[in-house]
């Protein structure tokens, strides 16, 4: 079954293959895996494609699901990476290009956080109601009209018609739905709990969605004002600036000091200015690259940005949120603390907090040790954070004190935003005011000097 999906991927999204295989692939089921190891052969010969790279959901002896790239040469070479990890293929795709993750936007749109939002609140009022999970997939069906959306419904319906867990579905898209959802599900499928891990999934997913919206809204005045300064500081230095600076220079008058620097400045970047904004975009395009491509060129971005004066703070309220909601969500799904701690560290951002987690599940917890103890070792918590989590450990009543801390570091995140743009907006203003200043003084003396003469 899988090497047949896996299949239909290679034909579906690699651009060399002909209209006519794909033709076939769909006319005959029975013959795509024939016809995708014959174009497979094909492209080896030509020279086109060595390896391949394949995106792999997978579910470990545990029932967690993980995901990874595998550089393979074809399917049968990926499965047998899969077998030799001991994991069990819940999706094979080729990995997703840009050209085709641009084709699903125009194409239907991509599932949104909203959409996430939504699915889940319907799915936790019908399960309440008595509605058998297939009849709910089904009302939802008729009452979404977004591509994306309906197409993932009747994917599920399918699953469900087959005979699959439920889970399975969100697992096949794991760039879609997080770590966290897909593992809240399987967790409730397996307990019978299904109805109260959606309820929890779409307070969790729409308090997120909140915050998101408050860090967005509240970034957004600096971003733009930001942007402005750029585009006004390249104006003035590529076009303005030079063509005042010949004015003067062909006048055959002798300015300040401090007017030849800036008018030399002018003459520099109105000489080589559109090759500094090439080699701008270009070192920004290989940084993008890099974050997006490299674990340790992200890691060591990440930890410049995140040790920057004020945004540190942010960054850290922002992760202990996420955190603190993340586990007790799962916790609640009635997923064991060891495993809700890995899946937490796999959704944080911050290095720091996520090597604190996989230690304190896997070298404290799993020795022995207890939640609260456990805590006490990572220098990285407040202590407030560590004493809720110990006490609330002895009470019995960890994921309530976590969701707390969750909705009290929300609020500690807003406070400390306003901080923040507080602090950019004079500093940005002040930024293009002095240099606006800088090139109006070294212009207005030289004329004023002249004035002075006649």
């Amino acid at each position: 079954m899988y090497e047949t999906l896996a299949a239909v991927d290679i034909l579906e999204y690699n651009s060399f293959i002909s209209p006519e295989d794909r033709n076939e692939c769909r006319k005959s089921p029975c013959g795509c895996l024939e016809t995708a190891w014959r174009i497979q052969k094909e492209i080896k010969f030509k020279n086109w494609l060595i390896f391949m790279q394949f995106h792999c959901v997978a579910s470990q002896q545990d029932g967690k699901i993980i995901e990874s790239d595998i550089d393979a040469r074809g399917v049968e070479e990926v499965l047998a990476v899969l077998s030799a990890r001991g994991l069990h293929p819940v999706s094979i795709k080729l990995a997703t290009t840009a050209k085709g993750r641009m084709d699903r936007k125009i194409f239907g749109g991509n599932i949104t956080l909203t959409d996430q939002v939504f699915i889940s609140k319907y799915l936790a009022l019908m399960l309440k109601i008595g509605t058998g999970l297939l009849q709910a997939i089904n009302i939802l069906i008729d009452d979404f009209s977004k591509p994306s959306v309906h197409s993932f419904l009747v994917e599920v319906k399918t699953n469900l018609e087959k005979g699959m867990q439920f889970y399975y579905a969100f697992a096949r898209h794991p760039k879609i739905f997080s770590q966290v959802y897909i593992n809240s599900i399987k967790a409730g499928e397996t307990s019978g709990n299904l109805e109260s891990v959606f309820d929890d999934l779409a307070v969790s997913l729409s308090k997120e969605k909140a915050l998101r919206d408050q860090i967005k809204s509240a970034l957004f005045y600096p971003v733009i004002l930001f942007v402005m300064s750029i585009l006004i500081l390249v104006f003035l230095v590529m076009f303005a600036l030079p063509k005042i600076a010949g004015v003067f220079s062909e006048s055959g008058f002798d300015p300040p000091i401090f007017s030849k620097v800036v008018f030399a400045v002018g003459f520099f970047f109105g000489d080589y200015g559109l090759w500094i904004l090439l080699a701008g975009i270009i070192c920004f395009a290989v940084l993008f690259v890099g974050y997006r491509t490299s674990l340790v060129f992200k890691k060591f971005i990440l930890s410049i940005l995140f040790n920057l004066p004020l945004v540190r703070d942010v960054v850290k309220k922002i992760s202990i949120q996420r955190f603190a909601a993340t586990l007790s969500s799962l916790i609640k799904a009635g997923m064991q603390i060891t495993d809700a701690l890995e899946i937490t560290a796999d959704s944080i951002t911050q290095i720091e907090l996520k090597e604190a987690l996989i230690r304190i599940s896997k070298e404290g917890i799993a020795k022995g040790l207890t939640v609260g103890e456990a805590f006490k070792r990572e220098p990285f918590f407040p202590k407030t954070v560590v004493n809720l989590v110990a006490i609330s450990e002895r009470a019995g009543h960890i994921e309530e004190v976590l969701q707390t801390l969750a909705d009290f570091y929300t609020s500690e995140i807003d406070s400390s935003l306003k901080t923040l743009v507080s602090f950019l907006e004079p500093i940005l203003l002040m930024g293009i005011g002095l240099v606006i200043g800088l090139i109006a003084l070294a212009i207005v003396v030289p004329i004023y000097q002249l004035t002075i003469q006649f």
